[in-house]
């Protein structure tokens, strides 16, 4: 497995490279949910192709209040996951090497970003898109994965990708949970054992809220069952469209119900699909 630390030295590799490159972005601190994109872009990408992981803690995502400072940054057992996980490559550069000091372009989504998780982290998807693009440039792939935990970055991707004409497929992978269906996040390890024993519970509303039969109800019951898990405190709760984030008007659409809960010093999101109803 190579590992590379500047861009220049990842376009040298890149000039050899398999024409089939599946890249799996991250901000490090992996885990289960990381190692399996990993395997699964290894499977894809298959004995010839190439798969790529980006390891950069993106400092633009993350707000003034926000964790950028604390979060965790576990090179070498990070560089072991990839490993075991089957990656070829692993880039690792630092904020110099990704941001000049004087930096003065950006990449900003003006729809999809202003619902859900974009009205309560101003600035963030701008942060997102960039560090996406310039992995998108440096990298060269054929495809990226993300995972569905974070829906809105997904289709805010999907959407980068189509309106500015990356030669990229986008792939979607399953949200990997906890046997007790928490989402897996590097964000899990700032709940203490009470709040980690409370927050399966968010995952249990939204399945509970995604059988009634209209937005409304749904996201009048979650709201509820959220606001009442001891110690929560609700950032949103919302039915939307799936492709578009706006507003779900009826069942008739898929749907995504997505939720964001504070408990504690985590800031918990999830989502699950909302299926047509007949």
């Amino acid at each position: 497995m190579k590992v590379a630390k500047t861009i220049s030295a990842l376009r040298t590799w890149r000039k050899n490279a398999s024409t089939r490159i599946f890249l799996v972005p991250t901000m490090g601190a992996l885990h289960a949910g990381h190692a399996a994109l990993i395997r699964s872009a290894r499977k894809a990408v298959g004995p010839r192709g190439c798969v790529v992981v980006s390891l950069f803690v993106n400092p633009t995502q993350f707000g003034p209040k926000e964790d950028f400072a604390s979060y965790p940054r576990p090179l070498r057992r990070d560089l072991a996951v990839c490993r075991k996980a089957g990656a070829d490559v692993v880039f690792t550069p630092g904020v110099g090497e990704m941001y000049a000091q004087d930096r003065s372009i950006t990449v900003e989504e003006s729809s999809l970003s202003r619902a859900l998780c974009g009205r309560s982290r101003p600035g963030h998807f701008q942060g997102v898109c960039t560090v996406v693009a310039k992995l998108f440039l440096a990298v060269q792939p054929t495809h990226a994965i993300f995972g569905e935990k974070d829906w809105q970055q997904l289709a805010i991707l999907r959407r980068m990708v189509r309106d500015l004409n990356f030669p990229i497929t986008i792939i979607a992978h399953p949200t990997i949970r906890e046997p007790d269906g928490l989402a897996i996040s590097s964000r899990n390890a700032y709940l203490t054992p009470i709040e980690r024993s409370r927050a399966p519970r968010i995952h249990e509303v939204l399945q509970c809220a995604a059988q009634k039969r209209t937005p409304t109800g749904i996201e009048r019951f979650a709201r509820k069952a959220l606001s009442a898990i001891p110690g929560a405190r609700l950032d949103y709760v919302e039915a939307v469209e799936a492709d578009t984030l706006t507003p779900l008007k009826s069942r008739k659409r898929p749907g995504r119900l997505a939720a964001a809960v504070f408990l504690g010093k985590a800031r918990l999101i999830d989502n699950i699909p909302l299926l047509v109803l007949t």
